[in-house]
């Protein structure tokens, strides 16, 4: 039983540590927005 608890705290551990870095990328990283241009061919909308 003590291998299953150390197991298990390791595991929420981890996953703590993973919900602390999603976390912190989704608060404190700000991405530049940009402007972005495609160029679709003419031939791509005629279908006969």
């Amino acid at each position: 039983m003590p291998s299953l608890l150390r197991f298990l705290s390791v595991v929420a551990i981890i996953a703590g540590l993973a919900y602390g870095v999603i976390f912190a990328l989704a608060n404190f990283v700000n991405p530049s927005p940009r402007e972005m241009t495609v160029t679709i061919q003419s031939d791509k909308f005629l279908r006969n």
